[in-house]
């Protein structure tokens, strides 16, 4: 064995080492959460390889100033629209923001941050065919578990100025309050429960008009859960909807790259060890300090299908979006994944254009939940994303942000008609 190649093998025990010693400081609760320690110490290991070679040539030091420095110097995140508050029906106040559409003269449409290029045209475009004009959809984004509005950074600046859009932040997520019932203990968080947040959004951001609904990963299942529970309200307003990294159930079944024995000790104890996390969340907060390189290696590896090629500006956004989600949060939320099935709801899309996008190295909701998904809804523009993770909207803008553009168009069109054949 060469000096170098040991050298990077005794720095991948020295991560795996500390990533288990957090574990175990993490879950000392009882056994049960010490046997979910290990399922996601499993987790962990798959990150600290990756670390290791990192942590040969740079100091923590500089590791921990090159963190500052991105987070100082990027763009993204930074788009910001009207605000409004919507009220849950546990009275949690929900944030979002508007963005409206312009004439494209004053310049308030301009893109912030990469991703607009080649679509400038595309947007032009649109502007052209919506404006300000009376019957244009809006288009109301939901976010992912873990991450807030400004997930959709590249996609909001490539539409900004050219349509009415809503962001909004899921309860307990980004801007919006904790949520209520889940902080007096009075109800669990449910994905039925959030399409219902997703409804107070809409009858207060958009009283009127056509709606296009984007949502990626659990922003997709709130989608869905808007349209198991109120079907007569998506048949009359709802003219376009895209599914982007998402699923309709199954995700109990969800391998997350980790080997059949991972698999099934993850699922089987991962809601015990959050729990116990989540009650402990100022230790578990000092901890994600304490391993902050380990906790970026797997933001990483879960978020992108080709990390070395993301820029890493991109990747410590992601990474600060995730770690600003407090331990107990994610405890609350993740119990509700393995319940979900939505697939019978999906029928309420099928008169409507709609996209369905995936990458195919999604870990966490795989792409092949998406083609079930494109399945049940054969007019569905389907789209598998080579080479693309789960965050596949910030990994590949370009291609997210033109496949919207071209869904609002056709949503807009389907719009104009419905209001032809109604006169």
């Amino acid at each position: 064995m060469s000096d170098r190649t040991g050298a990077a093998a005794d720095a991948a025990i020295d991560a795996a080492a500390e990533a288990a010693t957090t574990a175990g400081n993490w879950t000392r609760a009882g056994r049960r959460a010490s046997l979910a320690g290990v399922a996601l110490g499993v987790v962990a290991a798959g990150a600290a390889a990756g670390v290791a070679v990192e942590r040969l040539t740079v100091g923590r030091g500089v590791r921990r100033k090159a963190r500052l420095a991105l987070d100082a110097a990027g763009p993204y995140g930074t788009l910001r629209g009207t605000p409004g508050t919507a009220v849950a029906e546990d009275g949690t106040e929900l944030h979002y923001e508007i963005d409206e559409p312009d004439d494209g003269k004053d310049g308030k449409g301009s893109r912030s941050g990469k991703g607009g290029g080649a679509g400038g045209a595309r947007r032009k475009r649109l502007l052209g065919l919506l404006g300000r004009r009376s019957g244009a959809p809006t288009v109301v984004f939901s976010h992912g578990y873990c991450l807030n509005q400004d997930s959709w950074h590249f996609q909001r600046a490539a539409l900004r100025g050219a349509v009415r859009s809503v962001h909004w932040d899921q309860r307990s997520h980004g801007r919006s309050e904790r949520g209520r019932a889940q902080r007096d203990g009075t109800e669990p968080v449910t994905i039925e429960l959030l399409g219902r947040d997703l409804k107070a959004v809409l009858d207060a951001a958009v009283p009127e008009g056509p709606i296009v609904l984007v949502g990626h990963s659990m922003g997709g299942m709130t989608v869905m859960a808007l349209a198991d529970q109120y079907p007569e309200y998506v048949a009359e307003r709802v003219v376009g909807v895209a599914l982007i990294g998402t699923s309709a159930g199954r995700l109990s079944e969800v391998a997350f790259g980790l080997p059949s024995l991972g698999v099934k000790a993850f699922h089987r104890f991962a809601p015990g060890v959050l729990k116990a996390l989540g009650a402990q969340s100022e230790l578990v907060e000092k901890g994600r300090r304490a391993t902050a390189d380990l906790f970026a290696g797997l933001v990483k590896r879960y978020s992108f299908g080709t990390p070395k090629e993301v820029d890493p500006g991109v990747a410590r956004f992601a990474e600060r979006m995730i770690e600003a989600t407090p331990i107990d949060v994610v405890a609350e939320f993740f119990p509700a994944f393995a319940v979900h099935d939505k697939t019978e709801a999906l029928v309420a899309f099928d008169p409507v254009p709609a996209l369905v996008l995936a990458g195919d190295r999604d870990l966490i909701t795989p792409s092949d939940h998406s083609d079930a998904i494109a399945g049940l809804l054969p007019g569905a523009e389907s789209v598998c994303e080579a080479g693309a993770g789960h965050l596949v909207m910030l990994e590949r803008p370009e291609v997210v942000s033109g496949h919207l553009e071209t869904l609002i168009e056709r949503a807009a069109a389907t719009a104009a008609a419905a209001r032809s054949a109604r006169a």
